[in-house]
């Protein structure tokens, strides 16, 4: 055993506080000057990740205490980044489970405690944001409880440490009346509750758990060595996913410090390392020694529920405002993302520029889009739609839960609205502060563009959480968009007058000026069928007077839909166009005397 070290896992739903901790944990273990400019949220240092708010990818730093290095990972909170829980978890002894003082466990505090718990990992619950005003510590207190046995943890397991704190102040208590002013208690606990790697000297075994890219020493692999140790030089065997095996030499190594990876020259079992040297090596890898390899167990992750077909951009617009637009590009980009992220799943189709991409969600999907967007892609993609299993002649579909937070109001507007998706109340909780929380078992279909009318439903002061279930029998047809589209007949520039008299048609998705072209969608239809519009067309002058002046023509204001928004609006013959600039729906068929009329039914 080695206990100078402990490896620790922070765990939690979306927005509990995990990366704020993290921030405290940091800043108190003096890692930074007493001077030093310190930005918020340091671990969450993609530009996605800062402007959403949310961790995407697990990333790894390490604090010291007392002589002892505790090497953290902060995972994503979302369910669509489950994968990256499921890989870190390989990487630890031990998890910190956060959960809100006022909202308490959900849907992903289930799932990232189910995984913890099946690798018999043991967990010290932290009960985050106790300031708040509808604070409730002990009552979350008995939920966590009552979902560790839900789990069926072992006796051990349930005999959780509890830790009281508030993130963003950096406080910790053992007891909420206790009168601490810093996170020495949450320290204390660490090293009392995680047990310290065991540390074996036989045969190297590193399990490849994440890659990272430096530009001076190309591709890192980051993983926790199991047993022996590793040096600069050293000869190793890389064991492949395949049963091959191929030989390299290390020509770099490193640690991580703080946030920051130092230069060591060697390293022993219990610690998490990055490798440099090997460029061909992926995800769930085991790096073991040259003339004696031994592989560890694979890396499984879950498998994929939804997918959409990313392909190249065949808009009159296409080529204008991205630098990669070809499929060999798209391709290329989509197997690098492959590399690094397990739960995302790339597959050739019957066209040679179309792809089919498989994820745990719209979000990871949407997210990829978005990242891919930002480098300088175009394409265009189609309504994401779900994977369907055959088993011993039954017809499978994913089937999520679905935990909705709402005021008492809007109970029966919710309700009726997942009724029409063939969703099933399971639990309603009411806990008489105005608010209900409830509990529905729906099929992944019907949460398709479900988010942007529960949020309109609810004026804007619901909270929808989601996470995948269990497959189960086909429900039936699920009816979508109930509106039809507004759909440009011709190319050219939108006018004020072309827009003044279709606005009380629906509502409009593009302002005056704006460049359109024939097949695109140009806003909703209040009806539900598809309409073919002139938005181009221009008011014609002549020397004659009027009777009246002109009234100046005021438009209502048009929505400008955000990818995931556009995502859910299309329908099955729709697409997105994607370019760096601009987000464009469209018809898969843009001339409108070859697209077939009517409504599309699933």
């Amino acid at each position: 055993m080695r206990d100078d070290i402990r490896n620790l896992a922070i765990i939690a739903h979306v927005d509990h506080g995990k990366t704020t901790l993290v921030d405290a944990m940091l800043k108190q273990s003096g890692l930074f000057r007493s001077n030093e400019a310190v930005v918020e949220r340091m671990m969450d240092s993609l530009d996605l990740e800062r402007e959403r708010g949310i961790t995407i990818m697990a990333k790894n730093a390490s604090v010291h205490y007392h002589n002892v290095k505790i090497n953290i990972v902060d995972t994503p909170g979302h369910s669509d980044f489950g994968g990256e829980v499921e890989r870190v978890l390989k990487m630890v002894d031990g998890v910190m489970l956060l959960v809100d003082a006022s909202e308490g466990p959900l849907p992903q505090t289930r799932y990232v405690l189910s995984k913890a718990l099946a690798q018999n990992l043991p967990a010290i619950v932290v009960i985050n944001k106790i300031d708040r005003q509808d604070a409730r510590a002990e009552e979350v207190v008995s939920e966590v409880f009552d979902l560790f046995i839900d789990l069926d943890a072992t006796e051990d397991q349930i005999d959780f440490p509890v830790i009281y704190t508030i993130a963003r102040d950096g406080v910790a208590k053992r007891d909420l009346a206790d009168e601490s002013r810093d996170l020495q208690p949450l320290f204390d606990e660490i090293l009392k509750t995680i047990p310290p790697p065991s540390a074996s000297d036989g045969v190297l075994q590193l399990l490849v758990a994440n890659l990272d890219y430096n530009e001076y020493v190309g591709r890192l692999a980051i993983g926790r060595i199991f047993a022996g140790s590793v040096a600069v030089g050293d000869m190793i065997s890389i064991c492949k996913l395949d049963g091959s095996i191929e030989k390299t030499k290390v020509t770099k190594l490193y640690a991580f410090e703080g946030l920051k990876q130092q230069p060591i020259d060697e390293a022993d079992a219990g610690e998490i390392v990055a490798l440099a040297g090997i460029d061909d090596i992926y995800i769930g890898e085991t790096v073991s020694a040259a003339d004696d390899p031994r592989p560890l167990p694979r890396i499984t992750v879950d498998e994929p529920t939804i997918a959409m077909i990313f392909s190249v951009n065949t808009s009159p617009f296409s080529g204008r405002e991205g630098k990669f637009v070809t499929s060999r590009k798209l391709r290329e980009r989509l197997d690098k993302e492959t590399l690094g992220n397990v739960a995302i799943r790339v597959e050739g189709t019957d066209s040679m520029d179309s792809f089919r991409v498989s994820g745990r969600g719209e979000l990871q999907l949407a997210i990829l889009i978005e990242m891919m967007r930002r480098e300088g892609f175009e394409m265009q993609v189609s309504k994401p739609e779900v994977i369907i299993r055959e088993e011993n002649n039954r017809r499978l579909e994913p089937i999520e839960l679905a935990v909705i937070d709402c005021p008492e109001t809007f109970i029966g507007v919710v309700t009726e609205a997942l009724g029409r998706r063939r969703g099933r109340m399971t639990k309603m909780i009411n806990h008489g502060t105005g608010r209900v929380r409830m509990e529905f078992e729906i099929p992944s279909r019907g949460l398709i563009g479900f988010r942007s009318e529960f949020l309109t439903d609810t004026k804007g002061t619901g909270l929808l959480n989601t996470i995948f279930l269990r497959w189960d029998d086909w429900q039936g047809i699920i009816s979508q968009r109930i509106t039809g589209a507004l759909v440009a007949d011709r190319s050219g520039r939108a006018t004020t007058y072309a827009l003044y008299n279709l606005q009380e048609r629906g509502e409009l998705f593009v302002r005056p000026n704006t460049e359109v072209y024939e097949g695109m969608l140009v806003g909703e239809n209040a009806r539900d069928v598809d309409l073919d519009v002139n938005v181009v067309k221009e008011k014609k002058l002549t020397n004659m007077r009027a009777s009246t002046a002109d009234e100046a023509m005021r438009l209502v204001p048009f929505r400008e839909l955000s990818l995931e928004q556009a995502l859910e609006f299309i329908r099955e013959d729709e697409l997105v166009e994607v370019t760096p600039q601009s987000i464009r729906m469209r018809k898969k068929i843009l001339a409108a005397n070859q697209r077939p009329k009517g409504r599309m039914t699933e």
